[in-house]
């Protein structure tokens, strides 16, 4: 990373008050790093499904927001993490329509293809953290 132009702001993800607070925040940065309206909703989008996973499978967490600037880009990277049970298998668990709950299974398979850039890191037992950047078009 060769910079940062606000400071990496972090939440916490622990009710359903912290999903609402981190896709506040998301947009405020997608504004200030000038997205377009479709920019802006992807990233949205993306941020409010992982911070549900975060909550919902984690059992809470933080979300990590920073503007970004790389190779002279400029974008909004988000960094997802939880002390959760962690992802057995993740690529069935990043397959279109897989859900280990009651939700539609796109999740991580729908915030994956809203972004640019997409790591996922679990241990099983320990946790999972996800790392999302938009970049500006």
């Amino acid at each position: 990373m060769n910079g940062a132009s606000s400071g990496a702001q972090t939440l916490e993800i622990t009710a359903n008050a912290g999903v609402v607070q981190a896709r506040q925040l998301v947009r405020a940065l997608a504004l200030e790093c000038r997205f377009s309206l479709v920019e802006q909703t992807k990233l949205i989008t993306a941020a409010s499904e992982l911070a549900r996973n975060t909550l919902i499978h984690g059992g809470g967490g933080t979300m990590t927001a920073d503007l970004v600037e790389e190779r002279g880009r400029r974008g909004v990277r988000l960094v997802f993490s939880d002390r959760g049970p962690g992802i057995p298998d993740v690529d069935l668990a990043l397959t279109d329509g897989w859900t280990s709950g009651g939700g539609m299974g796109l999740g991580l398979s729908g915030s994956r293809r809203l972004v640019d850039d997409f790591a996922l890191d679990t241990t099983p037992g320990q946790g999972t953290t996800v790392t999302i950047t938009k970049w500006k078009r």
